[in-house]
C-alpha cells in the first residue's frame, strides 16, 4: 500500500563520515572528503564574523567549480541545474569555499525572500509521552507504567486550545507518542474537540509515523485516512519522522520507525488530498553530507510534483540538529555530540542554495539552538524563526536549553538585531503582519503574499 520510491529515493549515499558512529552498519557510511591538508581551516571565530564578509571579497578565494555553481544558482534564482556531484561539492565546502557557500545564501534569502523574517504564534501540545517506537534519539518517551508518563484527555487539549486562542495564537501543533491500543480514531477525536472549541484554530498535526499508526489502527486505506483527518480539521501535516530518508540511517536511528518508502507516501498522498506539509531533515548524528544533499533533491522532487498537479506542496523545509545530551543513541555510542558550529551553518546554507526555486521557506528550529546561533542561522539562508510553542517538551528533555516558549516580542528583538524586519504570519505563509515597535506601527497584509514571500 505504501508504494516505492522513485528513482534514486532510497538509493544508498555515500557513506560515512569520520567517528560517526560505532553501529555495525557504521563502516558502511563512509564518504569520501577532499585531502583536508589541502584546506584552510576556519575557526568558529570566523564563522561567527561570515555576515560581515563581502561577496565579491570572497568569491576570488573559491575553488573555480565551486564558485561557478553557486553564480549559476545565484544568478537564476533556482537550483534546478545542478548536478548531484556539484551538490556534495557543497556539501563538503571548507574553509573559504565554506565561507563563500554561507554568503551566497544569504544574497540568495533576500533574493527570494526578502529581508522579512517571520514567526507563527502558535502552541506546542504532546498530548502523549507515552510510546513503543522506542527512538534511540528521543528522550521524551516514557512506558505507561513510569511515574511521569501522561495522557491529556479530549477536553485537557481543547482547553489548551481555547487558551491558546486566547493568547493570541492562531496555531495549534499537536504530536505525541505512539501508546499501544489507541483507540482507532482517536486522532479523529482529537481535531474534532479541538474544531469544537475553537472553530477558527489552525491545526497542524500528526507526523507520518502517527498516520500509519492511524492506517494501522483504523484499517482504512492512505487516503482515505488522510481526508477522513482533513474534514474533521486537520490544516496542515508536519513532516517529521523524516530524520534522515536512508534505511541504513533509520535502523541505526530507530528499528521500528516507519520505511523512507513510507514516509514518501504519506508525504505525496497529503499532497494529493490537498493536506500542505512542512519538510525536515535531523543533522548531527550518525548521518554525513551525502546523506543532506540526496534528502533535499528527494525534497525538490516531491515538491515539484506537488507544483504539477497544483496542490501545494511543502510550506516550508526545517533543519534539525541533533540534541545528544540525553539520548541512548549519544549513550551507546553511535552518534557524534550534535552538530558543530559549521555543520549547523552549513545546512541552513545547503539548503537555501539547493532548495532555491523549489521550497522557499527555510525555519530555524529555535529549541534546537541558542540566541545567537539561530541568528546566524537566519544570517545563512534562513527567513523564518518558527513559533512560539508557548510548551515545547521533545527538544527539553533530549538536553535542549532554549527553553519552552520565545513570546512574540522577543521574536522581533532578535529579527530586529541582524537588521531584518520582523512579521507575525499565519501556517501557510499567505498572510503576514509586519511589526515596526519603533513606532509601534502594524502593516497588515489580508491578500495572498507575493511569490517572493510565499
Amino acid at each position: 500500500m505504501w508504494g516505492t520510491p522513485g528513482p534514486g529515493e532510497s538509493a544508498l549515499c555515500d557513506r560515512g563520515h569520520e567517528g560517526a558512529a560505532r553501529h555495525p552498519l557504521a563502516k558502511r557510511l563512509e564518504l569520501r572528503l577532499p585531502e583536508k591538508d589541502m584546506i584552510r581551516g576556519v575557526a568558529n571565530s570566523e564563522l561567527e564574523l561570515f555576515p560581515t564578509v563581502d561577496w565579491l571579497d570572497v568569491a576570488p578565494r573559491l575553488s573555480p567549480a565551486l564558485r561557478a555553481s553557486l553564480e549559476r544558482v545565484l544568478e537564476s534564482l533556482n537550483a534546478a541545474s545542478l548536478t548531484l556531484d556539484e551538490s556534495y561539492a557543497l556539501a563538503n565546502a571548507e574553509g573559504d569555499d565554506l565561507i563563500g557557500l554561507l554568503v551566497a545564501a544569504n544574497i540568495l534569502r533576500a533574493e527570494l525572500a526578502g529581508n522579512i523574517v517571520t514567526y507563527v504564534v502558535n502552541r506546542n501540545i504532546n498530548f502523549t509521552n507515552v510510546c513503543f517506537v522506542g527512538c534511540k534519539f528521543c528522550a521524551f518517551s516514557r512506558g505507561p507504567r513510569e511515574s511521569d508518563a501522561y495522557f491529556h484527555s479530549l477536553e485537557t487539549m481543547a482547553q489548551k486550545a481555547r487558551e491558546a486562542w486566547e493568547l493570541g495564537a492562531t496555531e495549534v501543533c499537536i504530536q505525541g507518542g505512539l501508546p499501544r491500543d489507541l483507540d482507532p480514531f482517536y486522532y479523529r477525536d482529537i481535531l474534532r474537540a479541538i474544531k469544537s472549541a475553537v472553530p477558527q484554530m489552525h491545526i497542524h498535526a500528526f507526523s507520518p509515523m502517527e498516520i500509519v499508526y492511524g492506517v494501522e489502527l483504523t484499517g482504512m486505506p492512505l487516503a482515505d485516512y488522510l481526508c477522513m483527518l482533513r474534514d474533521n480539521g486537520l490544516g496542515t501535516l508536519p513532516g517529521t519522522a523524516a530524520e534522515i530518508l536512508d534505511d541504513e540511517v533509520r535502523h541505526i536511528l530507530s528499528a521500528n520507525k516507519l520505511s523512507t518508502a513510507q514516509w514518501i507516501e504519506v508525504i505525496r498522498t497529503a499532497h494529493r488530498c490537498g493536506i500542505r506539509t512542512t519538510s525536515t531533515l535531523m543533522y548531527g548524528h550518525a548521518e554525513t553530507p551525502a546523506h543532506w544533499v540526496r534528502q533535499m533533491r528527494l525534497l525538490r522532487r516531491i515538491q515539484s510534483e506537488s507544483n504539477q498537479s497544483g496542490t501545494g506542496g511543502f510550506t516550508e523545509f526545517v533543519p534539525l540538529g541533533f540534541v545528544h545530551q540525553n539520548t541512548l543513541l549519544f549513550a551507546q555510542g553511535l552518534a557524534r555530540s550534535g552538530p558543530t558550529l559549521a555543520e549547523h551553518l552549513k545546512v541552513h546554507a545547503l539548503a537555501r542554495i539547493l532548495l532555491a526555486g523549489s521550497i522557499n521557506n527555510l525555519q530555524v528550529s529555535w529549541v534546537k539552538l541558542n540566541r545567537k546561533l539561530s541568528q546566524l542561522c537566519l544570517q545563512a539562508g534562513a527567513n523564518d524563526y518558527g513559533g512560539t510553542l508557548m510548551e515545547e517538551n521533545i527538544s527539553r528533555e533530549a538536553g535542549a536549553t532554549a527553553g519552552q516558549y520565545t513570546s512574540p516580542e522577543d521574536f522581533q528583538s532578535l529579527i530586529l538585531e541582524i537588521g531584518r524586519i520582523p512579521a507575525e504570519r499565519n501556517t501557510t505563509y499567505s498572510r503576514i503582519n509586519i511589526k515596526l515597535p519603533a513606532n509601534n506601527a502594524v502593516f497588515s497584509a489580508e491578500q495572498p503574499l507575493d511569490p517572493e514571500f510565499a
